[in-house]
């Protein structure tokens, strides 16, 4: 399975004297330390959304998407343990020492690799018995969020890193000092699995060949194994791993059993069946703990060419999953909400449709999560993501106010996590509204090689690299969106971009069956409309068009559409393309009877 990166907290900790523990009772300190892991660990990993890397033997790796979250998890156990090993003879009590650092890792199957994973435990290996030691880039993070006593150990040289590491120790007595933390039920004891399982997790069981054909067991058993792989790179995932669903190949499906088994809230199965010259693929998407289907579909395609079909049925599936995981989390409810379900649900905002209300509705969601948690990366891109989304797609009256702001929560984003994809998404979506499109393509470009099936991405990228100039490139783009998301919420965006594209390269008949696609889509977007203004100026429907501008007009509220002067300052009075712009869009405006200032 291939490799991927991406950047999150890394828990490395072990027990301290275990081979002694072992040698002086070996079977009593194993069931002591699976004990504390039922009781203890494992339950403080789930609250905190701590994904179990490994555990080895005496130790474990544990990855977070926060590093907030990552330390508060850490601490909380160092301090039950204190309680834990009071009254207990020395030979019984176990002692765990833990390094936490943040750093870009590489994702393979279900481990983790990598410098930032080399240091994480150098520092657990310079923390005291019961302490936990960070890296300066966790304690910058978490110095004003956590009211934890850290010292400054300096700068420490440790085998294997050339550098010597600057390194911040929380000790036993400071932790001895906080409050002892509630503990999660331990599992098992009828608990409701929404309590268990990370929020986003899911196991992609082996898709079922229904033909003794063996290419289509070949292509049954890749799609899973791209699936599991795309999966796993989108934000806030859990996805259990090829291996471990493989082991589910041949047995009678139970997915409540599966999610309990495996702490995961969702299942994905399907099956793969060939007709003649035709395949058919089903998918469902399970919830693990009610049994009811969220999501199903099916795909069916030529058998011609099955790595082709294999890419795109997979694109398909992924792009679908994401929308409908998101969708299903986003409606549960949440006593408590914390940063990640207001994060979810404003992506649901931005998911149901793309309107003014469901923006005005995401930006506070996102605002919310940024309050919960200051420091998070994600509700930060997030936010930024939706100002300047929402800014292009002519949906706010404050879009300069919003680019500012956007651009201030990217650069604060990226200083923390340099190849964060969204807000490198963001960043070109900034660049692009500046016109500054021969910068924006590489950050689109950054944002893609996170997730290959990025649409909304993919789309945007295209757009852009048509007002840079590669005019070819523009429609390909949203017509590959449209085909691996044929039910987002951006579909009409998609439409107006092709009609425009056609409209600037003077084919008015399918601009206006493009826009007018858009139009019915969303009639709340007022860009179609002020382009079919344009269109229907230009084949000579002056009632047409007036009524398209007034649309336009009344919809914006803001004058935008007022004179071309203020149609030149928007993003599509490229340098690359005014000749264009010229002869078409704007000669049509003026048919229209839209006055030049």
């Amino acid at each position: 399975m291939a490799s991927t990166r991406r950047l999150v907290a890394i828990l490395a900790a072990d027990a301290v004297g275990y081979s002694r523990l072992m040698r002086a009772d070996e079977e009593g300190t194993h069931e002591r330390f699976k004990l504390h892991r039922r009781e203890l660990l494992d339950p403080k990993f789930q609250e905190h959304r701590g994904r179990i890397v490994k555990y080895t033997g005496d130790g474990m790796l544990v990855e977070f998407a926060s590093v907030v979250d990552a330390v508060r998890c850490a601490a909380e156990i160092q301090r039950s343990m204190l309680d834990r090993n009071k009254g207990a003879i020395e030979r019984e009590q176990i002692e765990f020492r833990m390094g936490i650092n943040l750093g870009d890792v590489i994702v393979e199957s279900e481990d983790i690799y990598g410098d930032g994973v080399n240091l994480a435990a150098r520092l657990e290996a310079l923390a005291e018995a019961s302490g936990i030691c960070v890296s300066q880039v966790v304690y910058e993070q978490v110095r004003d969020k956590l009211p934890y006593g850290f010292r400054d150990i300096g700068h420490v040289s440790v085998k294997n890193i050339s550098r010597p590491l600057h390194a911040f120790a929380l000790l036993p007595d400071a932790i001895a000092e906080l409050p002892p933390p509630q503990i999660t039920p331990a599992i098992g004891h009828n608990i409701p699995i929404a309590t268990r399982a990370p929020r986003l997790s899911i196991v992609v069981l082996p898709f079922a060949n229904l033909n003794a054909n063996p290419d289509q067991q070949y292509l049954a058993d890749a799609i899973t194994d791209d699936l599991t792989t795309d999966l796993s790179r989108l934000s806030e995932m859990t996805v259990i791993s090829r291996s471990t669903a493989f082991a589910y190949v041949g047995k009678p499906i139970d997915t409540r059993q599966i999610g309990q088994e495996l702490k995961i809230r969702y299942v994905l199965q399907g099956s793969v069946r060939a007709s003649g010259s035709r395949i058919r693929i089903n998918a469902q998407l399970i919830d693990a703990e009610t049994d009811t289907h969220v999501w199903a579909d099916r795909f069916d395609y030529d058998a011609n060419d099955l790595f082709a079909l294999q890419d795109e049925v997979t694109a398909r599936i992924s792009v679908a999953l994401d929308i409908e995981l998101v969708g299903a989390e986003a409606a549960r409810p949440a006593e408590n909400p914390d940063a990640l379900d207001y994060i979810l649900r404003g992506r649901a905002s931005v998911i149901r449709g793309e309107t003014r209300e469901c923006w005005i509705e995401a930006v506070m969601l996102f605002e919310k999560a940024l309050r919960c948690d200051p420091a998070s990366a994600d509700a930060q891109a997030m936010l930024a993501a939706a100002l300047i989304d929402r800014t292009l797609e002519q949906m706010t009256d404050t879009g300069p106010a919003d680019i500012d702001r956007a651009t201030e929560l990217i650069n604060q984003v990226l200083k923390v996590v340099p190849r964060h994809p969204l807000a490198h998404y963001a960043r070109a979506q900034v660049l692009r509204a500046q016109r500054r499109h021969l910068e924006a393509i590489p950050e689109y470009e950054t944002a893609i090689s996170h997730n290959r099936n990025w649409v909304v991405a993919i789309a945007a990228l295209g757009m852009c690299r048509f007002l840079a100039g590669s005019i070819e490139q523009a429609i390909p783009a949203q017509e590959l969106a449209i085909r691996l998301s044929p039910r987002d919420s951006r579909l009409p965006n998609w439409y107006w971009r092709i009609g425009m594209v056609h409209l600037l390269e003077g084919r008015s008949d399918e601009a206006v069956m493009w826009l007018e696609r858009a139009r019915a889509a969303n009639p709340q977007m007022p860009g179609p409309h002020a382009w079919l203004a344009s269109a229907y100026g230009l084949q000579g429907s002056p009632e047409r068009s007036s009524l398209s501008l007034a649309e336009a007009r009344f919809l914006s509220g803001d004058g935008r559409y007022s004179s071309i002067a203020r149609f030149k300052g928007g993003e599509f009075w490229s340098p690359r393309v005014r000749d264009l712009a010229e002869k078409t869009f704007l000669a049509g405006l003026r048919m229209a009877g839209v006055p030049e200032s």
